[in-house]
């Protein structure tokens, strides 16, 4: 037999359906526990057809169907059923005792003889038992006869009793040991549970286990016996799917076996376990075992589920929990089941609204209608939630509490249209009465949690629908009056946002919104009256709208009309601005009803723009020349354009200035003190840049500056576009001509009084635009003084000529002085830095620069000063005095050099350690060479590294030539301090030291001794 895929999982698609399991072998060659062999007959079982097990009937069938016909008595079967026990083996006896009786008197009437007798009665004998053994051995045939006809004789098999049986099976002496009685117990019962189970189509009812453990119970039949009736049901519903051969079939049959697996199951309880082999008969799995069981449970839940309602009450709760535990099914499955079910209830009642509120023939009171759904569901949901908090709810069926529609039919984007489509029309219906009651608060807090909604959509919704009731009140309360007699309009309108639930903050947005489109239509002629002035103020005061808020409101709506009116007059350029477009002006900024902060705001916003323009395409110049003529573009538009603009804003003349002639007059002789400063004056092109009295009456009223490119443009960009055109007018234009040349043709100085309105327009202070000039004549002076003092030297007649310089450039003196010394002192630095590498400067030449007051710090490096101080203490070690000044060298000098003393004294110690042993060598060696003089130095040089770093007794090898060394220091008349520190340094004894002392000829020895030096 071909071995197929188990599956208990769910039942497969039609393009592969194979049965449940896999099985290894034929059901026949299947065997049963040994205590489970019995044969069943063909006379006594008959096995059930292909329609009997594959489509049993679901309700209580009749006997006949289940389990057939009475069965007729024959041979001794009507005899035996007709005698008692007691009776049965009493005839017993007597046809056994009359047997032989006969037996022996036929053999002595016949034979003559005694033998002859014994012989007859032994035939006869024999005869009569196998005739009382024949009568005997029917007896359980019969009892399972009487038996079979006791339980088809019933029209309803469940209402067999246990007590019948048990009589059959004492009036016929018979027990469930007896083959053919047991045999007939395991048939009745196999057909019963075959009839009992539903067809592999349909579900099972839920009383299936029940019935099946009743008749068990009444049959008696032991629970190895009813499960081998069990394995043996599956065996015979998989050979129905070999004969059934199609794919239909074999899901049917892979629903049947499910079902006998999960009733088989439960009628056995924990003992199934073992009672029934389903893995090693079927070759199946505990997961496919669970599968079928689990599939089954979730069912006949779901089944029981279908009676519950929405008056859910305790008793039904309790019920379905103790079926859920009857049935095996988790608390997880369960819960999912209670859940699924209850929102179906509400998916009913959600349709019936959508049906109410989509009909094109909706009456009206559809909205009605639609909310009487949702309150259905409001009340379920609130039913459960109080059936939640019951104080036995551990009891209840799993899954009580509110209910949601996620996960459901309507948990899409599409349907999710239709459930904000109900809500809103919750909402409307909520506020039909004007206000928004608690109870409709709290009823659309739980609506929101059943449909799914996120919190922001539920808020739009509502918010939507309360701002149209809102502005209806509104407007309710301001055409009766309520509102402007309301003794305080504030909390007049908190009343009205509190009574429907409305956020103040989205009313102070209406009041704006409506304050704006009442302003607009006030302002739709270009200008407001005094009518309208009156009507808006009387609406700012009734809706509570704040200043600055109203000052946002009219610089917006009021603002884009003058902003309209000012780009059509900068759009008339220098020739266009006439009389009517000053009118137009006029009339905009003054009736309007601007401030003049917001109507210059605007104008500046406009004309800034336009002054941006002409800054890229003067960047944008391929030289000066044309930069400056972008330029000047600019000043003349400021001066005929955008200084015109400002007056007509302002109301003043352009001829005389009318307003705050106080604070020109403070602002001009806050300038006029710049102006007078003799450290500036100097500068000849800042004078240029100053007008004349003759000149500022020529010209008339400057060009305006209050509108700048201060906050468009950063101050180098400024600073470089205002020096860009400076040079111009110190240059003049240049014009190139062939061969390589060019004319510059040099202007009078009226350009500098444009440079003067550009700095306006550019918004640069005063002192930036002295720093621009100080900067251009600082570089020019120092371009021409580099050459001057190209060797760094600085004498009378370069002084006189600098002096000249600086008068012609206009520099200011102190500025030209530190361009002076600035270049000076780079020269110096270099020529100090030289000296210190070639070894040319100590510290005594260094002492002399700062007393002239030499800034060494910033021309010599911090590296070649430390160099210069290691090296002067190099030169200390080695300069063979002896001396070492400690206030000299750790102090002073660190103090001039302007270098750190911690460390120059750790360079100190770290030469004076070197210096100190290496001295010890050289001393020897000179010693050895007869160089007494360098003996002298060398030892004084061991005496200065011992000052700065005091040291332990020396070691040498050879003892006899550290005593040389002391006796030949010793010659030298030395101080009594230093000899006697060079006697512990050489680790010379006081004894020896004397004796060393007396000896006046031993280091100039002659003869033998002359030979120690000899190498």
């Amino acid at each position: 037999m071909t071995s197929m895929n188990p599956s208990l999982i769910s039942v497969p698609s039609t393009s592969s359906r194979p049965f449940l399991f896999h099985f290894t072998s034929t059901p026949s060659s299947l065997s049963l526990h040994k205590r489970h062999r019995f044969r069943v007959s063909a006379s006594s079982v008959v096995e059930p057809t292909s329609d009997e097990v594959s489509n049993p009937s679901s309700s209580s069938p009749s006997t006949s169907d289940v389990f057939g016909g009475k069965r007729e008595l024959t041979g001794l079967q009507p005899l035996v059923d007709n005698l008692s026990p007691s009776v049965r083996v009493a005839g017993s006896a007597v046809i056994l005792a009359g047997a032989l009786a006969a037996g022996y008197g036929l053999g002595l009437r016949f034979g003559g003889s005694r033998n002859l007798a014994l012989g007859g009665a032994a035939v006869a004998g024999a005869a009569g038992g196998a005739m009382v053994y024949a009568l005997n051995a029917c007896v359980p045939e019969v009892a399972a006869a009487s038996l079979h006809n006791h339980v088809a004789g019933f029209d309803d098999p469940k209402e067999i009793k246990k007590e019948d049986v048990e009589e059959i099976a004492r009036k016929y002496g018979v027990s469930k040991q007896d083959s053919a009685f047991n045999e007939e117990l395991c048939d009745l019962y196999c057909r019963f549970v075959t009839s009992v189970l539903p067809p592999g189509g349909e579900d099972l009812k839920g009383n299936e286990v029940e019935t099946i453990i009743n008749f068990k119970n009444a049959l008696g039949i032991d629970d190895p016996d009813a499960a081998a009736m069990h394995m043996e049901i599956g065996r015979r519903i998989f050979r129905q799917r070999l004969e059934t051969g199609d794919r239909d079939g074999g899901v049917e049959q892979r629903r049947a076996f499910q079902k006998l697996v999960y009733a088989s199951n439960l009628v056995f309880g924990e003992a199934s376990s073992f009672l029934l082999p389903w893995k090693r008969v079927f070759k199946v799995t505990d997961s496919q075992v669970e599968i079928a069981i689990r599939d089954n449970a979730q069912r006949l839940y779901a089944s029981m589920l279908k009676s519950v309602g929405r008056d859910l009450g305790v008793e039904q709760l309790l019920n379905l929990r103790q079926l859920q535990l009857k049935y095996r099914l988790s608390d997880q499955l369960a819960e999912d089941l209670f859940r699924q079910h209850t929102r179906t209830l509400i998916e009913q009642n959600v349709s019936a609204a959508l049906d109410v509120l989509k009909s094109r023939t909706r009456a009206v009171n559809g909205i009605t209608q639609a909310v009487e759904e949702l309150d259905k569901i409001l009340a379920f949901n609130s039913n459960l939630i109080s059936l939640m908090n019951h104080a036995d709810t551990d009891s209840f069926a799993r899954g009580t509490g509110p209910i949601s529609l996620l996960g459901g039919e309507y948990d899409n984007e599409r349907k999710m249209d239709e459930l904000k489509l109900l809500y809103r029309a919750y909402v409307t219906d909520a506020l039909s009465g004007g206000r928004m009651l608690e109870n409709k608060a709290a009823a659309l807090n739980q609506l929101r949690n059943i449909f799914g909604l996120g919190k922001r959509e539920a808020e739009t919704i509502t918010l939507d629908v309360t701002s149209k009731v809102y502005r209806k009140r509104l407007a309710q309360a301001v055409s009766s009056g309520d509102l402007e007699m309301a003794d305080s309009k504030a909390a007049f309108l908190q009343n009205l946002c509190e009574e429907l639930y409305f956020d103040p903050q989205k009313a102070t947005e209406i009041h704006e919104e409506i304050y704006r489109q009442k302003l607009q239509q006030c302002v739709s002629d270009g200008e407001l009256s005094e009518q309208d002035v009156t009507a808006l103020t009387r609406l700012r005061v009734m809706l509570c709208i704040p200043q600055q808020t109203i000052d946002a409101v009219h610089s917006d709506v009021c603002g884009g009309l003058f902003e309209k009116v000012v780009k059509e007059a900068i759009a008339s350029g220098v020739d266009g601005y006439d009389i009517d477009v000053k009118k137009a002006v006029r009339k905009a900024a003054h009736g309007l009803r601007l401030t003049r902060e917001a109507a210059m705001s605007i104008a500046s916003k406009a004309v800034r723009k336009i002054f941006i323009n002409y800054i890229k395409r003067a960047r944008a110049a391929g030289s000066r020349n044309e930069t400056a003529k972008e330029l000047k573009k600019m000043i003349a538009f400021n001066s005929l354009v955008v200084t015109e603009l400002v007056a007509d804003i302002k109301g003043e003349s352009t001829d005389t200035p009318v307003e705050e002639p106080i604070k020109q007059e403070e602002k001009q002789d806050q300038e006029d003190e710049e102006w007078d400063d003799e450290e500036w004056a100097s500068i000849e092109t800042l004078k240029k840049i100053r007008p004349s009295e003759e000149v500022a009456e020529k010209k008339g009223k400057p060009g305006q500056t209050e509108i700048n490119l201060k906050d468009d443009l950063s101050e180098r960009d400024r600073s470089d576009l205002y020096k860009t055109f400076l040079l111009y007018c110190l240059t003049g234009e240049v014009t190139r001509i062939p061969f390589g040349a060019q004319i510059t043709t040099k202007k009078d100085d009226s350009e500098f009084l444009l440079l003067n309105q550009l700095g306006g327009i550019l918004g640069l202070s005063s002192k930036e635009i002295v720093e621009v000039h100080r900067g251009l004549a600082e570089q020019a002076f120092r371009q021409q003084a580099e050459v001057i003092l190209a060797d760094g030297q600085l004498t009378k007649a370069r002084v006189e000529q600098l002096t000249e310089l600086q008068k012609q450039v206009g520099l200011p003196p102190e500025y030209a002085q530190k361009v002076i010394k600035s270049i000076t002192t780079t020269k110096m630095s270099a020529a100090l830095e030289t000296a210190i590498n070639r070894g040319r400067l100590n510290i005594t030449q260094i002492r002399e620069l700062k007393e002239a007051n030499v800034e060494l710090d910033s021309m010599i490096s911090e590296s070649l000063r430390e160099n210069l101080f290691k090296k002067t203490v190099h030169e200390i070690f080695s300069s063979g005095t002896g001396e070492f000044n400690e206030e000299e060298v750790y102090t002073k000098m660190p103090a001039d050099l302007n270098i750190n003393a911690e460390k120059a004294k750790g360079v100190v110690h770290e030469l004076a350690r070197s210096r100190l042993s290496n001295s010890l060598v050289q001393a020897v060696a000179l010693l050895r060479q007869r160089n007494r003089q360098g003996v002298v130095s060398t030892l004084n040089d061991l005496l200065a590294c011992d000052k700065a770093v005091p040291a332990q007794p020396l070691t040498w090898e050879v003892p006899e030539e550290l005593a040389d060394l002391y006796s030949v220091y010793s010659r030298t008349d030395p101080a009594p301090e230093k000899l006697s520190r060079l006697q512990y340094l050489l680790g010379i004894s006081d004894s020896a030291a004397a004796a060393l002392t007396e000896v006046k000829d031993r280091i100039l020895p002659v003869g033998t001794e002359e030979e120690k030096f000899v190498f």
